[in-house]
């Protein structure tokens, strides 16, 4: 979420909005499964729609890791920040700010899973709906806006060949979801990533896409958002 200018103590928290699209979705969005390395936070809502209503619908979830969760004040929870983002946190404006943007300044103190659990869900089968598409434009979603320096690429580089392709889907992988087994697929020769999905029995495509520095933290397994 990105905000400009002073907002009001009382202004509204923008998650309620997200939250209200959510009762839209035709399926149960998939977050990463109860663990204590894991904190699922905010969500992000993405929707395509026509004269008969919506047409696909993908939802996000981010997390926040914790390296030792069983002390959340060892420094080694810490995120390496740039110096811009350390003088966002540290520097308190002299006027009140809504406690929900605090919260949200606050947890940029620590490793941030941007978007790393999707549920996609499309009312017509078609190219832009298949898991090979979807585990491939979530992989370059997440490089391409948390990856960009390291790989040299510009905003909008979505065809690099930097990044992955459908060649690089791996089938057989299997993933955990709600406690059970399901043959998936997986991206596992990226540098600095590693993706996994698997197709929903709701309907839907499972894609998570995790920064291969965090996986040691990580039990990569799914269950239902309640």
């Amino acid at each position: 979420m990105h905000f400009a200018g002073i907002l009001p103590e009382d202004a509204p928290d923008p998650r309620r909005g997200i939250a209200e699209v959510l009762k839209m979705m035709p399926i149960p969005v998939v977050e990463f499964a109860e663990q204590r390395s894991i904190e699922n936070t905010d969500l992000g809502v993405g929707s395509a729609t026509s004269a008969d209503g919506y047409t696909a619908m993908t939802v996000s979830v981010s997390a926040t890791l914790w390296r030792n969760p069983e002390d959340k004040s060892d420094p080694v929870n810490l995120a390496e920040l740039d110096d811009d983002t350390r003088r966002a946190i540290e520097e308190v404006p002299p006027w009140p700010r809504p406690a929900w943007l605090i919260e949200l300044v606050e947890r940029m103190r620590f490793p941030h899973l941007w978007e790393a659990v999707r549920t996609s869900w499309h009312r017509d089968e078609s190219d832009l709906s298949t898991l090979e598409y979807l585990l491939v434009h979530h992989t370059r979603h997440v490089l391409v806006n948390q990856f960009r320096t390291e790989l040299a690429l510009e905003m909008h580089d979505w065809d690099s060949p930097l990044l992955p392709s459908e060649s690089a889907v791996r089938h057989g992988a299997f993933v955990s979801i709600d406690g059970q087994d399901v043959v998936g697929a997986e991206i596992d020769s990226d540098h600095f990533v590693y993706a996994l999905g698997a197709k929903l029995s709701s309907g839907g495509t499972l894609t998570a896409v995790v920064p291969r520095e965090h996986l040691r933290y990580i039990n990569l397994s799914f269950a239902s958002r309640c």
